[in-house]
């Protein structure tokens, strides 16, 4: 039950949040740390993912977001861009079973048609493979961008203004958030990036607004269970009032504003 991990680890399951977006930065300088290959970096890294996905499933959380391959990694060196599709196909695969008995659903946002052909088939088998589960959604961020994303947002509006299916003057924000990839789920709630790096690195631009965000130090492939628990805990401790302002009424109760 739900309730009964988050006591064993100490949150309130009442104040969960309902997405999680993590910048998994670091993989490369874990694996130079130890004068390893850059891919055996990526690869110690797939390990937490799977710590992290089943702990987020265990809690109850509803969206977990993983920042997996940005439209800037195509830059990187071939052999490197060659081995983290092979490692991607290969955690696809492996895990099929595994989020399928988790209830786990398998989802991406991105330019998933730049991925390799045998690895968007894979990815398409786990989808719908796990496309009933109910308990949680995986979403990967695969060949993702974000002012890509909100430039192809951009784009289909205006085709509907061109058809004359849609009015400038009824352009909303809703209106945007409607055609961004993340249209069928809420905007993440907590966004956190290892590594020591203090920036969203072109991750969910739009929909970060008003996230928490947290950064550590911590190289992903080090990054512990313990260590996002005490996140989460923090989370559930921040005041969160959107651009609002909190006023105690004559009851002694507090309102936003």
């Amino acid at each position: 039950m739900k309730s009964d991990r988050c006591q064993h680890y100490g949150v309130d399951p009442s104040k969960l949040p309902r997405h999680v977006a993590i910048i998994m930065d670091g993989n490369g300088r874990w694996a130079k740390k130890r004068l390893m290959n850059r891919v055996n970096g990526h690869e110690k890294g797939s390990e937490t993912v799977r710590l992290i996905v089943t702990l987020c499933r265990e809690l109850g959380i509803e969206v977990l977001t993983l920042y997996a391959f940005s439209t800037e990694n195509w830059s990187r060196p071939q052999a490197e861009v060659d081995a983290l599709m092979g490692l991607l196909k290969r955690f696809i695969v492996s895990e099929r079973e595994s989020l399928k008995d988790q209830g786990i659903r398998l989802s991406a946002i991105g330019q998933k048609k730049r991925l390799p052909l045998d690895v968007r088939q894979e990815f398409d088998t786990t989808v719908a493979y796990t496309a009933s589960n109910q308990g949680m959604c995986l979403n990967l961020a695969l060949s993702y961008g974000g002012r890509e994303e909100i430039a192809y947002a951009v784009r289909k509006i205006a085709l509907k203004v061109k058809s004359r299916k849609l009015s400038p003057e009824n352009i909303t924000e809703k209106s945007v958030a409607d055609y961004l990839y993340t249209s069928n789920i809420p905007d993440p709630d907590m966004i956190i990036r290892t590594g020591g790096e203090m920036r969203l690195s072109n991750f969910l631009l739009w929909q970060s607004a008003y996230s928490e965000l947290f950064f550590t130090q911590t190289l992903w492939p080090d990054f512990t269970e313990q260590e996002f628990i005490e996140m989460v805990k923090d989370y559930q401790n921040r005041d969160r009032r959107f651009g609002k302002v909190l006023c105690s009424s004559n009851d002694g109760s507090q309102q936003q504003f």
